[in-house]
């Protein structure tokens, strides 16, 4: 088969890699010439928010897919026309790209998730503080994201379409990956707890199996149905979800992709996200998902103060722990906040897993 990209970072690196063990023509679009997967597949350097651009990327494509949500989905649209397979659809792309449908896509499917106001312009806010202000679309890796706390901090308000989401009183971040094929099979990956760096609001850690009771989990898996029969398409999305202070869950946003909270499946359960988003564009059986024990993965991201050609200090003293996977992202130039790889840690019980993850972050550095 012949499978499309639309985004070449390291989401579709990754997918690639697993899938170099099949026999397929992997062909990726990205307006950055040395993108991660600018030297393991066809790759065209091309700006996928274009419309002729992905159209023309698509033509002749079995399957078009995506790494990144933020694409031209008129595009998308044209090539089902056109008799080229998109997943997930280009509908439910549209959906999660625009946080206001996004909203009003989980409040018509009874969907748990925060009260929110829809604006246009700032001068329409009125919502009852504490608040969290998301820009309509752009917003990534924590960008778009503002919490709004006093009548002062009304001021910053952006002037521009957003939701305004009541704060949640956070116990727990989690996540959960459903997976769902062109045959209607459905899997979902154990839940994941994550860690996020509270000074880049980027994930941190993330922890397999998450410590939660049978109602939580039973309160995420009813979720994870709720949204895959509403989303009415094949695909693998990332549900990132908040736990409260009183037990109940809530759904914070929904990536249509593979996502970071899932990296530590490559060594940590039967099979990764990466296989599962195989197999579900070539619509084979669903892969295991089962946890191998405890495990967890930390992310490399570009250090304070460091900018230009990447040099990662402490990575020969990682390289000699046990159970211990570095994966880097063929990035060739580093700056403050910029994922650049990661690491997964395999462990024999929780508190042991957090002991490596933390003392594996004091190692390693990611600097220039």
């Amino acid at each position: 088969m012949k499978i499309g990209i639309l985004g070449g970072g390291q989401l579709g690196r990754m997918l690639i890699q697993n899938a170099l063990k099949y026999d397929d023509e992997w062909f990726t679009l990205d307006p950055a010439k040395d993108a991660p997967c600018a030297n393991i597949s066809y790759f065209t350097e091309g700006n996928f928010n274009d419309y002729d651009t992905v159209l023309n990327f698509g033509k002749g494509k079995d399957v078009v897919s995506i790494e990144i949500e933020h694409v031209n989905v008129d595009a998308l649209f044209e090539l089902v026309k056109n008799g080229v397979k998109v997943i997930p659809s280009p509908e439910i792309i549209q959906t999660i790209q625009q946080k206001i449908l996004q909203k009003e896509f989980y409040k018509k499917h009874g969907i748990p998730s925060p009260e929110f106001q829809i604006i246009q312009h700032k001068s329409e806010a009125g919502f009852p503080l504490p608040f969290v202000q998301k820009m309509n679309t752009g917003g990534y890796d924590g960008k778009g994201v503002q919490i709004i706390k006093t009548e002062e901090d009304l001021q910053k308000l952006w002037d521009e379409p957003s939701v305004l989401e009541s704060l949640v009183d956070i116990d727990k971040e989690l996540s959960i990956i459903v997976a769902k094929n062109e045959n209607g099979e459905t899997k979902t990956f154990p839940v994941t707890e994550m860690v996020a760096d509270p000074k880049l609001n980027l994930l941190d850690f993330n922890i397999c199996p998450s410590d939660i009771s049978e109602d939580i989990q039973n309160q995420t898996d009813a979720i994870a149905k709720q949204f895959i029969d509403a989303a009415n398409s094949p695909g693998l999305f990332a549900i990132e979800l908040f736990l409260d202070k009183k037990g109940k869950v809530w759904v914070n946003e929904t990536a249509p992709r593979l996502h970071n909270s899932g990296h530590q499946t490559q060594e940590g359960n039967a099979n990764s996200q990466f296989e599962q988003m195989y197999r579900v564009l070539k619509n084979l059986p669903l892969a295991d998902t089962d946890a191998n024990g405890f495990s967890g993965m930390l992310n490399l991201v570009g250090e304070e103060n460091f900018s230009g050609k990447v040099k990662y200090d402490g990575i020969n003293e990682v390289l000699q722990l046990p159970k211990t996977y570095v994966h880097l992202y063929g990035k060739t130039e580093t700056k403050p906040g910029r994922k650049m790889g990661h690491i997964n840690v395999l462990a024999e019980n929780r508190e042991d897993l957090m002991e490596k993850l933390v003392h594996i972050k004091s190692l390693v550095k990611v600097v220039s």
